[in-house]
């Protein structure tokens, strides 16, 4: 890449403005993509080892051979290929909220995801998945559709919320709706930015069969330490 930074999409959206950038990081040798919503950084590409490991450790907890899934949060794309990696995944359903994210992958800007928009199994909704937990409406047309497992990366963690809105969805009542939406042994997985959440792991156990909260660790190359994601795992009785 010639240039060191360069913006690769920009748009005023109802909860602030979001951008796509790609810049060179001349420490490390590679081109980085990064997610801003205002002046807050959502996403980069030199951290997808959590995201990855959403759909990973979500989609093994699954025993059967043609799954449905949802991925809430469309992103960088890595939960949604992870999860086109597992050949069992007959389905994968993206919920977005922002157009433009959907518009990214369609219009091929970034390589890392090449494939994904094109892959016959995923199909791109356009939805603000709390309100479609909330409302009881679905994520699908189909109003009895239920799934495998949905796989959500939207917020920061439980705690650390994008919208006010959301907050609902991570106490118990907001988790039963999520549950009606599943199948027997069905599997939710969340990412989050924090350490493992006691208090949401108790809602968890409420609603659900079984429920665990994963450490993932990855290697920071901004710190040359070590950083660490949570991803919790919850699980659908028979």
């Amino acid at each position: 890449m010639g240039a060191r930074f360069e913006e690769l999409a920009w748009r005023e959206t109802p909860i602030g403005a979001i951008s796509l950038r790609r810049r060179r990081d001349p420490a490390l040798q590679v081109e980085v993509y990064e997610v801003k919503l205002d002046d807050e950084y959502l996403m980069s590409s030199l951290f997808p080892v959590a995201e990855i490991e959403l759909a990973r450790l979500g989609l093994a907890e699954l025993t059967g051979d043609t799954l449905d899934v949802v991925v809430g949060g469309l992103g960088l794309g890595y939960t949604a290929c992870a999860a086109l990696d597992d050949p069992r995944v007959r389905s994968l359903l993206v919920v977005e909220a922002i157009e433009d994210v959907i518009d990214w992958h369609r219009r091929g800007l970034l390589p890392f995801a090449a494939g994904l928009a094109e892959d016959p199994r995923t199909r791109f909704v356009r939805a603000d998945f709390f309100a479609s937990v909330a409302g009881g409406t679905g994520f699908d047309t189909a109003a009895d559709q239920r799934f495998d497992a949905v796989l959500l990366d939207v917020d920061h963690s439980p705690r650390n919320v994008l919208r006010p809105s959301h907050a609902p969805f991570y106490a118990p009542d907001g988790l039963r709706r999520l549950a009606a939406l599943l199948r027997p042994e069905g599997v939710f997985a969340l990412w989050s930015d924090d350490p493992p959440d006691a208090e949401f792991t108790a809602a968890l156990t409420e609603v659900f069969a079984s429920a665990q909260a994963h450490v993932v660790p990855f290697a920071n190359p901004l710190t040359g330490g070590q950083s660490a994601n949570t991803v919790y795992v919850a699980r659908m009785a028979a």
